[in-house]
């Protein structure tokens, strides 16, 4: 049995029990056409499924993701957008709240295994919310795998430098700053879901489902991270007091900011920085001196502490790695940074991906 078998498995028992939901709650008929289909551009969406209504047949491109939340709504999204209008989400259950932002914000098709959905095609829609969930075995994360605050610091470094992934255990603590235990908890989770294969020796490993286990970080980044990294808010009063702003050693920009001097395509409404807590008093002090700021918790700068502890790569050394500025810009779910981040995400962050 591969690494890759139980997940799976279970991913298609969850999308036959979404398809016969749909049936049951619409009196469609819908089936699988075929698994794991490859397209041109080389990418292997989970599934193609096919949908009978009103005598006619659509055809949707499947991708099976665990979702509770918007930011991995729009992840979701993302992801399916080189399918057009024929992408489709397959969760386990979707809330009445999330059923209405897939449809009223992100135009967004999908079913879960309690019988929502929204689908539009011309000559079909769809659209069914407030189904009771059903029980099902969750596919979510173990409490002591990639899901808590200090796996997620792992699990960061490993995907800004895959490289990480064969390197002596104590290396992977210094780089991602948490304690030694830690990666081993880390490692069989994610060698157990699929993510890793070769074992835990070191020199075999080898990353799978790179693209899975980013978007699975950024949408545990909001809630199970970043709430741990000391945030705090400041009001400038000049709104592009960043444009000329000098960082102390071990301050560096993220979110919209970092975003525009990447992409040159937007203009931040918010300033992120990050701070290296070993001298996070001193620059904070500094920057607050010489800008002006003044705490105000609506305010439109925020503080937060750094949790890496490598020197991110690439032409701008004062910003933080390409993948924090993507799950930054993710979590406003504000559209035109969601845009932004799918500039960064196909520039910076699958080309690296892949190359590893």
């Amino acid at each position: 049995m591969t690494q890759r078998t139980q997940p799976r498995e279970r991913e298609n028992r969850l999308l036959d029990d979404a398809l016969a939901a749909l049936t049951r709650t619409t009196g469609l008929h819908a089936a699988i056409v075929t698994y794991e289909p490859k397209r041109a551009t080389g990418a292997r969406p989970d599934a193609t499924i096919q949908i009978e209504a009103n005598g006619k047949r659509f055809r949707f491109i499947a991708e099976i993701k665990a979702v509770d939340r918007a930011v991995a709504l729009a992840a979701a999204k993302h992801q399916l957008e080189p399918y057009g209008n024929r992408g489709l989400l397959v969760a386990p259950y979707l809330t009445a709240e999330l059923a209405n932002h897939c449809r009223t914000k992100l135009d967004l098709h999908f079913v879960d295994t309690a019988g929502n959905a929204y689908l539009r095609a011309p000559g079909l829609y769809v659209f069914v919310r407030g189904e009771r969930p059903p029980r099902l075995p969750a596919m979510g994360i173990g409490t002591r795998g990639a899901g808590t605050a200090t796996a997620l610091r792992v699990v960061f470094a490993l995907l800004c430098k895959p490289g990480l992934l064969n390197a002596p255990y104590r290396e992977i603590v210094r780089t991602a700053g948490v304690a030694l235990g830690t990666v081993g908890w880390v490692f069989l989770d994610l060698q157990g879901r699929g993510y890793i294969t070769g074992g835990l020796r070191k020199r075999n490993r080898r990353l799978l489902e790179a693209a899975r286990l980013l978007d699975e970080w950024v949408t545990n980044f909001p809630t199970k991270l970043r709430p741990k990294l000391n945030p705090r808010r400041f009001q400038a009063p000049d709104p592009d007091w960043w444009r000329q702003a000098r960082l102390e050693p071990g301050a560096r920009w993220g979110g919209e900011v970092a975003a525009t001097r990447l992409t040159d395509h937007l203009k931040p409404a918010t300033c992120t920085i990050y701070l290296d807590p070993d001298n996070a008093r001193e620059a904070l002090h500094a920057l607050v001196k010489q800008h002006h700021l003044r705490a105000d918790p609506q305010g439109n700068v925020e503080i937060l502490d750094a949790f890496w502890t490598f020197q991110p790569e690439g032409p701008q050394p004062e910003l933080v790695p390409p993948l924090l500025v993507y799950a930054d810009l993710m979590a406003t779910l504000d559209p035109r940074n969601l845009e932004v981040a799918k500039l960064i995400r196909g520039e910076y962050i699958d080309r690296a991906l892949h190359r590893a």
